[in-house]
């Protein structure tokens, strides 16, 4: 008995060790990686085997349990030789002309266009492998938001063209002010019949609480240095200077805006079409902001033939209170986009 219980503490303590062990192996291996990882991840999918395995699947499912087997069978068959093929050829050196890559991006932008450090990444790894015959297309779905992230979004994309690789921006959704100066950068732009596109314009809206605070004995001070390093402010009494100003400011940056999309797209009757107004697909394409009528996913589809279709995705890894902040502004764009609902703007 005293054996057994003897034993049987050994054991315990043996397996706690390798427990242990194993535990702190774990916890450092995990946190090597995280230091790998820290940044982010490229996250690539071969979207054109996912279509494929998607195709077989509706097909053995319209079969006969008899005529599946049959089918699996000569399928299995095919691929096994398939597979001998591509090795004996691999052994005598022969290799097949291989397919051209399109590459696809994603970019579902925010007021911020804070997606952009995703976007910069995928675009760096594109050109760091892309050969020539290889093509990007770009899923674009974005209202527009600051000036500054837009900008800086399209100047992303300026890249891919300056490398020589054929650029196409697909809009199933929206497309507009900033989401627009970016789909411009490419050299095909390809949108749904009722996606939203154009609003080549700028606006701002400042509330101004000068009178409440006065009513309320509550005095504001604004010190600054150059005469106009402040023109509107939230809790200052605005000037009529000061509105003059901030609406030079914004006609300036509509005319950067017309002169950007102008050099993009030279044949754009832009007086017609720079009115800060949106049109939905078929429209547009009769003004010229677009090229051709489709959908992201006829088009991927359609390209099967020709490309490796390879979906590219910069995962960036957020913290807690990343995750926190992100949640609110979402909620806050959601809130915004119902209030625009509710007014005078036409969504479906």
């Amino acid at each position: 008995m005293d054996l057994l219980s003897s034993y049987g503490l050994f054991l315990a303590k043996a397996v706690t060790v390798v427990v242990a062990f194993a535990a702190i192996v774990l916890i450092v291996l995990n946190a090597a990686m995280r230091k790998r990882h820290s940044g982010g991840q490229l996250r690539l999918t071969h979207l054109d085997d996912d279509y494929r395995e998607m195709k077989e699947d509706l097909q053995l499912a319209k079969m006969k349990p008899q005529a599946q087997k049959v089918w699996l069978k000569q399928h299995k068959k095919e691929e096994k030789q398939k597979a001998k093929t591509e090795k004996r050829n691999a052994k005598a050196g022969v290799s097949e002309a291989a397919k051209s890559t399109l590459y696809v991006l994603e970019f579902k932008g925010s007021m911020d266009a804070g997606e952009v450090s995703s976007l910069r990444e995928e675009i760096s790894a594109v050109l760091a492998v892309a050969v020539p015959g290889d093509e990007v297309l770009l899923r674009l779905e974005s209202p527009g938001g600051v000036v500054h992230g837009y900008g800086l979004a399209a100047s992303q994309l300026q890249r891919l063209r300056d490398a020589g690789l054929q650029l196409t921006a697909v809009v199933d959704k929206v497309a507009a002010s900033g989401g627009y100066m970016m789909a411009c950068v490419a050299d095909r732009i390809v949108a749904a019949p009722f996606s939203i596109i154009g609003s080549i314009g700028v606006v701002a809206q400042i509330p101004n609480f000068n009178r409440l605070l006065k009513r309320n004995d509550i005095d504001v001070e604004l010190h600054t240095a150059g005469q106009y390093k402040r023109t509107l402010t939230l809790f200052g009494e605005n000037t009529d200077e000061g509105r003059e100003k901030f609406q030079e400011d914004l006609n300036e940056t509509h005319l950067l805006f017309k002169e950007f999309v102008q050099q993009m797209r030279p044949t754009l009757d832009l007086e017609k079409v720079a009115t800060g107004e949106h049109w939905y697909g078929r429209q547009a394409l009769d003004l010229g902001l677009i090229d051709e009528i489709g959908t992201s996913d006829a088009l991927i589809i359609k390209q099967m033939d020709r490309f490796n279709v390879l979906g590219v995705h910069y995962a960036r890894k957020k913290k807690m209170m990343d995750r926190f902040t992100n949640s609110a502004s979402l909620a806050a764009e959601r809130l915004i986009l119902k209030i625009w609902q509710r007014g005078d703007k036409p969504l479906l």
